[in-house]
């Protein structure tokens, strides 16, 4: 039992950012999927549609649960959020260019091109927060 608590406590960071990083996928999935099948608009358009929402439900859970930043006031989430912003903003980008040139030029299924983009974003932002956002 004292391993799996100390895991636990050892990773207890690493795990949530797992955990919400899936759940921040799920949001982002909900909201492309409906606006994509549903709405005229364009893949891109649904792409940064959900992206931005997904970018705020993801500040929203990682600043207590991940990592701890209990303070709420308007200076340090603006602060906080700008900053959580710039550096999924690059990743946003790329993805939103992919999407762009699979489905709206391409013509290929916005669907399948959706989960390969957001895969290639999982690993990117993981070894980018790693790399340069969370560095000791």
């Amino acid at each position: 039992m004292d391993k799996k608590r100390n895991f636990l406590r050892k990773y207890r960071s690493l795990l949530a950012y797992c955990f919400f990083g899936l759940m921040t996928s799920v949001v982002n999935f909900l909201v492309y999927y409906p606006l994509l099948n549903l709405s005229q608009l364009s893949a891109t358009v649904c792409n940064i549609i959900a992206w931005a929402i997904a970018v705020i439900f993801s500040f929203i859970t990682n600043k207590p649960i991940v990592f701890g930043s209990h303070d709420w006031s308007l200076k340090k989430v603006g602060s906080e959020f700008g900053r959580f912003a710039a550096c999924r903003l690059f990743s946003g980008i790329l993805e939103t260019a992919f999407i762009f040139l699979s489905v709206d030029v391409f013509a290929l299924d916005g669907n399948m091109m959706k989960i390969i983009a957001s895969l290639f974003v999982v690993v990117f932002n993981y070894v980018s927060s790693k790399i340069l956002v969370f560095k000791k």
